[in-house]
Order: structure tokens, then sequence, then C-alpha cells
């Protein structure tokens, strides 16, 4: 009895560091897609911004000479190699410098924080009201597929797909800000001014929930352990929820991540339109101002915000599908 509760113990021991070792493995070799990802989006980030034009002629003015521009390079250090201009940039951005606004004469940083909880804000409503109305709409479709309810969610997704947001944002202004006088269209002093935006902005991103959940539910509810479940006699409930969803559901958390970094990114437009002062507005705001170092610090923010977001759902569908460890 002893030499066999000793070997069990060992096999329990051997598995779960096994288990560990693969999770370690896996994560590590994820960490390192992911800072080679982060380098290469930095460097492209700070290409394409000077791909676009002189930056020392921008912020010279139309009017100005030869010589002022040539101070301005100068000053400002763009003179330099492009190569030496990146590792110094990315240097100064790891230690949180992003240099000082042109515009506003005030460090970058500073700027950003103050309107990133904004964005952040309107971000994660749009996320939750996504979820919230495309995962329901998901399962119902593939309980009842080809039925009125799945063309109807079929429906709503292909328009949520089509139409633009700003166009969708300017339309719950009128009926629900001009109209009905229901909720305020601007600024976001308050709770209720993030209501419009985040239907607004999540409304884009429901489709692509919705029809994940649906082809998930769909092939899960084929399956052999579902009928046999059915066959147990289990309740509806308990299949659907219990067993069925939980498998359904891996893909979106992948996808979730990645939409929640397209929120941050897309915040442009829907803080533009509902006159919010996140992020996404101040970016506007910065392109229009030619604002080198506040346009560079928000893409960079932004794609980090993609890679962080992508490398911890990663992580997560690891912990949850253990077949994806072994990729």
């Amino acid at each position: 009895m002893r030499s066999l509760f000793l070997f069990n113990l060992f096999a329990t021991m051997r598995s779960d560091f096994g288990w560990a070792y693969i999770m370690v493995a896996y994560t590590i070799k994820r960490l390192l897609l992911a800072l080679l990802v982060a380098v290469t989006v930095s460097f492209m980030s700070f290409m394409l911004l000077r791909l676009t034009g002189d930056p020392a002629a921008a912020l010279a003015g139309e009017s100005a000479t030869e010589s002022q521009v040539a101070f301005v390079r100068e000053q400002y250090g763009l003179d330099k190699p492009l190569l030496v201009q990146y590792i110094s940039w990315v240097a100064r951005a790891l230690k949180g410098d992003f240099g000082e606004s042109h515009y506003f004469m005030q460090p970058v940083s500073t700027i950003i924080a103050g309107r990133l909880g904004v964005t952040l804000t309107l971000g994660g409503c749009a996320l939750v009201f996504a979820i919230l109305l495309a995962i329901p709409m998901g399962i119902l479709a593939a309980i009842r597929p080809n039925s009125w309810i799945d063309r109807l969610a079929l429906t709503i997704s292909v328009i949520g797909q089509a139409m633009p947001s700003f166009f969708f944002g300017l339309a719950l202004i009128i009926v629900f800000g001009v109209v009905l006088r229901m909720l305020p269209i601007s600024g976001n002093a308050t709770w209720r001014h993030f209501i419009l935006p985040s239907i607004a902005l999540g409304y884009y991103a429901t489709p692509a929930f919705m029809r994940l959940t649906r082809s998930g539910m769909l092939e899960v509810l084929s399956s052999d352990y579902i009928r046999t479940a059915r066959a147990k006699g289990l309740r509806t409930s308990s299949i659907l929820f219990k067993h069925a969803l939980r498998n359904a559901i891996i893909p979106v958390v992948s996808l979730s991540a990645v939409q929640f970094g397209f929120m941050l990114g897309g915040s442009l437009v829907i803080e533009t339109v509902f006159a919010i002062n996140g992020v996404g507005f101040l970016g506007y705001q910065s392109i229009a101002r030619s604002d080198l170092p506040m346009v560079q610090a928000i893409v960079l923010m932004v794609s980090m915000f993609y890679v962080v977001l992508t490398f911890c759902s990663d992580l997560l569908n690891a912990f949850l599908d253990p077949r994806m460890r072994v990729n």
C-alpha cells in the first residue's frame, strides 16, 4: 500500500511538473513573439510619421524660410540619422519620457495620462455592450439555426458591419439627443455621457462576437459529448451553459482582447463625434496641429495595448484549452 501511494504521489507530481513546464515554455515563446512585434510596430510607427513629410518643415510652418527650417531641425534633433533618432526615442519612451508637446508646451506623458482614463472607460463600456448584445444573439441563433431568430441576428450583424461607426453615432445623436432629448450628446462629465458613444463604438464589434459565438455553439452542439449529455437526460440549460458555451466561448476571449485594442484606436472617430476629451480626440487634434511627439506617443501607446492584450489573451486561451499549448 505504501509503495502504491508513493507511486501515485510521484505520478501526480510528475504530471503537475509537466503541465507547469509546458505553460512556462509557452509563455516564454509568446513573450518573445510579443517583444518582436512590439519592436517592429514601434519602428514602423516611427518611420511612417516621417515618411508623410518633413517634420521640421511642418513644425516651422508654411511661411518659414530654409534657415528657420534648418534651425528647427537642429533644435529637435531631426538632423541626425533616422536610426539614431529611433534609438534615442525608444530609450526615452521606455522611461516614460515622450518629449514635450509642440502645441500644449507640456510633457506628452502628463497630457496623455490625464485623458487615458476617459478612453479606457469608453472602450470598456463599448466592449461590455458588444459582448452583452452579441453572445445572447449568437446562442439563440445557434439553438434555432435557419429560423427567423437566426435571420434576425444575421441581419443585425450585417448592418453593424456595414454601417460606419461615425454615421451610427450621428444617428444616435439625432434620435436620442435632439429628437427625444433623453441623453447628452457631447462631453464626458457623467456616466450618462458615455451611453451613446459606447453603443456607437460597441455596435461595430457586435457582428464579430455574434458570428463567432454562433459558429462555435453550432460546432459544439453537434459534438458527441453533447449528444451523450442529452442522452443522459441533463437539463437543456445545463447542456447549453455548463458544457457547450464553456467550450464555444474560448475563441471569444481572444477576440475580446483584439476588439478592445481596436476600440481604443477607433475611439478617435467616436470621441471626435461626441466631443469627448480622451486620447482619441487628443490624437485628432495633434494630427491637425502637426504635434509630432504627441502623435508618436499615441500611436505607440495604442500599438502596445494591442500587443499586451493579445499576449494576455493567448495565455488565457492556453490555460482554458490545453490543446493550444502545443502550438
